[in-house]
């Protein structure tokens, strides 16, 4: 009976390490796709910055060849 209780413990005790493995992968798999995230999301608005830019750029040559 002895044997059989602990090798229960023994069991249920690995459950638990496999547990915590297992959140600490999701846990960097989580992180790394935040960062990855925060990555795309700078790229996108540096390219809409660039996009404004020369919008405003094409709009004020529009303005200066209406004045002539």
């Amino acid at each position: 009976m002895k044997t059989l209780i602990a090798l229960a413990a023994l069991l249920l005790s690995g459950c638990g390490l496999e547990t915590a493995g297992s959140a600490a992968t999701v846990g960097k798999l989580q992180a790394d796709q935040a960062k990855q995230a925060k990555e795309n999301m700078d790229a996108m608005k540096a390219s809409l910055e660039a996009v404004n830019k020369e919008a405003e750029a094409r709009n004020k040559a529009l303005e200066e060849a209406g004045k002539n």
